[in-house]
């Protein structure tokens, strides 16, 4: 009732009702986001009850454009405009910071513009994957006072959307973990559309595999490779599980020093890579990893040679799969850095 600032015999009508009282939502989208995303958003602040802004930030964005164009004389571009790398970074990333900005500018001034005393906390929306692989800006919108997810996978997420879409019965939650994962920070075009897993490179499925092995198994580069090799038998050839390992490390490495800025979480598993309280580790890696990957290419050469890896059959695969149902967490090897699959079994 005191949060809520209800006055005295007053109480919350339902959850909704509530809802408008302490929770603020907004969509601050670009010429970037699609409808699709914008309406969703819409969709389940009504279903909440949040008090929901859609604020277009386009204007604020070419400000800053036009800034850095007075100053330098060179106005950046998309990348399917013409543009390099490097000025495609550059766009995302103010589009993210500005967002932060916004978020916690409403945080501090919307209890004053509804006539209410204290102020709101900014919530975070990143997850362990994103963290995990870098795939968010330094000090952009994943920045917040706490973070309710960012110690979950995306596939644990993405379970508890199409669970509570039935059972909590917000039943736009099942469009949104339906919809194709993206950021929506580059142009639409008809043969081109900005897909987080094509940006990373890597699935989320195959990330949150990574991360346990990575945080709850201990495994580096090498005993990551091993273990996948178990798991991943009759899929990938051994050179195609290390191409894998090494372009996960690499970009960890590259990207590691964003999780010592990670937003505080509450820490729902175990295989979080937040910084600063849960996975105290160092944060500055040699992105070639020179040792780790010598020694995976030559594990690489060695199975070739002996010639000890041959495709699956179907029986052999559906053990392996039986074999992960049962330990649960499917993770196949137990050991970290065993090249025995049995260990631990």
């Amino acid at each position: 009732m005191r949060i809520g600032q209800y006055k005295d015999g007053e109480f919350p009508t339902d959850s909704r009702e509530l809802a408008k009282r302490l929770f603020y939502t907004v969509y601050m989208g670009t010429e970037n986001s699609s409808e699709g995303t914008r309406s969703r958003a819409k969709r389940l602040a009504e279903e909440i009850g949040s008090f929901h802004f859609d604020v277009p930030i386009d204007s604020v964005v070419s400000v800053f454009l036009s800034l850095f164009e007075r100053f330098t004389g060179k106005r950046p571009l998309y990348k399917v405009d013409g543009g390099s790398h490097t000025e495609k970074l550059g766009l995302q990333n103010i589009q993210a910071r500005i967002r932060m900005v916004l978020a916690f500018m409403m945080a501090s001034l919307m209890p004053w513009v509804h006539n209410k005393s204290g102020f709101y906390l900014v919530l975070g929306s990143s997850n362990v994957d994103e963290g995990l692989r870098g795939y968010l800006t330094k000090y952009d919108c994943s920045s917040a006072d706490i973070n309710p997810i960012g110690s979950v996978s995306k596939q644990d997420l993405r379970a508890f959307l199409r669970w509570a879409a039935v059972h909590l019965q917000y039943s736009s939650l099942a469009e949104v973990e339906a919809a194709p994962p993206t950021a929506e920070l580059e142009p639409i075009r008809t043969d081109y559309n900005q897909l987080d897993e094509v940006d990373m490179g890597m699935a989320y499925e195959e990330l949150s595999i990574y991360g346990r092995l990575r945080k709850i198994f201990r495994c580096g580069p090498v005993s990551m490779f091993q273990n996948l090799c178990h798991r991943w038998c009759g899929r990938l050839s051994p050179s195609e599980v290390a191409d894998k390992v090494k372009h996960f490390y690499k970009y960890y490495a590259i990207n590691r020093h964003k999780m010592t800025v990670l937003t505080p979480s509450y820490h729902a598993e175990s295989y979080s890579p937040e910084d600063n309280r849960f996975d105290l580790r160092q944060f500055l890696y040699n992105t070639a990893w020179p040792y780790q990957f010598r020694k995976i290419d030559q594990l690489v050469q060695d199975i070739d040679k002996d010639g000890k890896w041959v495709d699956s059959t179907d029986m052999q695969l559906r053990e392996r799969r039986a074999v992960r149902s049962a330990q649960g967490s499917g993770m196949g090897v137990v050991a970290a850095g065993s090249a025995n699959p049995s260990v631990g079994l």
